[in-house]
């Protein structure tokens, strides 16, 4: 897809949960830091706090029950639907704990931007913390990739790293990837609203 150089990029997210990340991202949003617009926030959690930190400021958020249709694909297609009303440029999977498929990927090829809390390809899926303590690392951090038909596999634009310390647990170091997802989350969204990302294979370059 073709975008106008410099034109102010519509975002839409998908969220499951607590939102961080998305207020994180959100806040630059509204700050003029990042060249973007958030037009929509969609939850596949009825519950999930991220819908009423979207309300609270002031962005259109919807639950859409994936129980309610007969199929993923369905599901995601009435997502794709709303996007598209939308005018949606950007797709950011800020903590979406659903694996998308072909059918919702084709279209946003190389437009859906995720956070995963692992230096990638190390410990993709769930639980990427606790399986690096498990596994003893001395390094671990949080990756933003493009999203594709594999499970954390899509090209990296930015990681980060923090050092795991002898009295780490899964949850301690949750919390100092999660200060990390906040900043790279930010910058590869602002280097794509920026037209500053460059994709070739697999690769993903920064122009300057």
């Amino acid at each position: 897809m073709l975008f106008k150089k410099n034109r102010k990029k519509n975002i839409s997210f998908l969220v499951s949960g607590r939102g961080s990340n998305f207020e994180a991202l959100a806040k630059q949003v509204k700050k003029g830091y990042i060249n973007a617009e958030i037009k929509l926030v969609v939850s596949d959690k009825k519950e999930a706090p991220v819908l009423k930190k979207a309300e609270k400021m002031g962005i259109k958020s919807v639950f859409i029950d994936p129980k309610s249709f007969n199929s993923r694909e369905a599901h995601e297609r009435e997502i794709l639907d709303l996007f598209n009303k939308n005018k949606t440029d950007l797709v950011v999977a800020a903590g979406y704990m659903r694996l998308l498929t072909p059918v919702f990927i084709e279209p946003f090829k190389n437009r859906i931007i995720n956070i995963h809390p692992s230096i990638l390809p190390a410990f993709p899926g769930k639980n990427a913390q606790a399986q690096a303590i498990a596994h003893g690392v001395k390094i671990a951090g949080c990756t933003c990739h493009f999203i594709d038909e594999g499970t954390d596999t899509g090209p990296i634009i930015m990681q980060a790293s923090v050092n795991v310390l002898q009295d780490d647990t899964a949850e301690s170091l949750s919390q100092k990837i999660l200060e990390l997802e906040h900043k790279i989350l930010t910058e590869s969204v602002k280097l794509f609203c920026d037209d500053k990302l460059l994709i070739n294979d697999r690769k993903v370059f920064i122009k300057k």
